[in-house]
């Protein structure tokens, strides 16, 4: 099959839709499939062969966060000759209803058109600054994919219309085959956190709240951060500053090893999140979880049977349940083995066999629409 797929952001940036893009494209070119990506972008950027850049990125308030995303003129032309070019069987684009290239590409095609949501915002200045085009945009798409139920409710209730709910994958042998990072975790325990710990959002005020309340009494006591940021901006009188350890952003590869490195993963986010990728790698990297209750949270790790949560926003209840597991390694190997065995789901041979499946009902439903327009 001939799959063409669309980024909406740049590939520069890492971000939960770009590794959903990148980790489903090589999986399907795994399975035989010709697979080309669309993102925003320049060439120097654009390190994999089967991504083709769209060219310069501006940048879009979207989600709590700012997205670099390609749109207007030029980004249009180049949509439709890597249309024209790619003569796919199947078009994929994510997020379309964002002013992005997903959007220009949905406009200018011409065959089956899949559309994967990620997020579950009802409201946005994206989404308002498209309305003129957005119902033109949902009634071109032939089959769409919730990555959650809350992604799928707003299909349900806000879009007009269903959607097949399809996880985030993870490919979780590779995170179960990665070598601790030297030195880590150590005796003295070891929390982990990745993201970008300068977005409110993020929740990592709290965790380090938590952990300063933990560290007196817990002299060995030490934290790894993974993520785009400068940790002045967050360590700024921070009385245990030399027990935080900043790894920057890193590579897919020392990503796995952080999440082996720790023997408890924190998600202290309190919003914006439709589904909890890094929860999912974590899990596959065999390593217990504590959870901040977002309802996507909660239906990641299985209702708390995968990973222990704690109320959004209270670094105290934080602590205590951090203390707790740190205490009970017994606690931790059972939500270990329980997310382990929740995230056989998850992983992308299985997740991309779903998706084939809305590929063949979509060019059905697209080949009996020509047909029927026929005279």
């Amino acid at each position: 099959m001939r799959i063409g797929i669309v980024c909406p952001y740049s590939f520069d940036v890492p971000g939960g839709v770009q590794n959903h893009v990148r980790d489903l494209a090589e999986t399907l070119i795994a399975l035989g499939h010709h697979v080309s990506v669309l993102a925003p972008g320049d060439e120097e950027g654009m390190t994999l062969p089967y991504v083709v850049p769209a060219g310069r990125t501006v940048p879009v308030p979207y989600n709590g966060s700012v997205a670099r995303v390609s749109f207007g003129l030029i980004s249009a032309s180049r949509v439709r000759r890597w249309l024209s070019h790619g003569r796919f069987d199947v078009l994929h684009v994510h997020e379309p209803l964002i002013p992005s290239l997903s959007m220009l590409a949905v406009l200018s095609a011409r065959g089956p058109v899949v559309a994967t949501f990620h997020t579950a915002m009802t409201r946005s200045r994206a989404l308002a600054a498209a309305q003129g085009v957005l119902q033109l945009v949902l009634e071109k798409i032939t089959g769409r994919i919730a990555v959650s139920e809350l992604a799928r409710k707003v299909q349900v209730e806000h879009l007009g219309g269903s959607a097949w709910e399809i996880p985030n994958g993870v490919q979780a042998s590779k995170y179960r085959g990665a070598v601790p990072l030297d030195g880590w975790p150590g005796d003295g325990g070891a929390l982990g956190f990745i993201g970008r710990f300068t977005e409110p959002r993020k929740g990592f005020r709290y965790l380090l709240e938590a952990f300063a309340a933990l560290a007196p009494e817990r002299p060995g006591l030490r934290l790894l951060v993974a993520g785009p940021g400068d940790p002045d901006d967050v360590l700024e009188d921070f009385p245990f500053r030399d027990r935080v350890t900043f790894l920057g952003k890193v590579s897919e590869e020392d990503k796995a090893r952080m999440l082996r490195s720790v023997d408890l993963y924190v998600a202290p986010n309190t919003g914006g999140e439709s589904f909890g990728m890094i929860l999912t790698e974590a899990m596959a990297a065999g390593t217990a979880v504590l959870a901040s209750e977002l309802d996507a949270f909660r239906r990641v790790l299985d209702g708390g049977a995968a990973g222990a949560l704690f109320p959004i926003g209270d670094a105290a209840a934080l602590a205590r349940a951090a203390g707790e597991l740190l205490d009970d390694p017994a606690r931790r190997a059972a939500l270990a083995a329980r997310g382990g065995e929740v995230v056989a789901a998850y992983d992308w041979p299985v997740v991309a066999e779903r998706v084939l499946e809305v590929y063949s009902t979509a060019i059905e439903v697209a080949g009996a629409t020509v047909e029927e327009s026929v005279p």
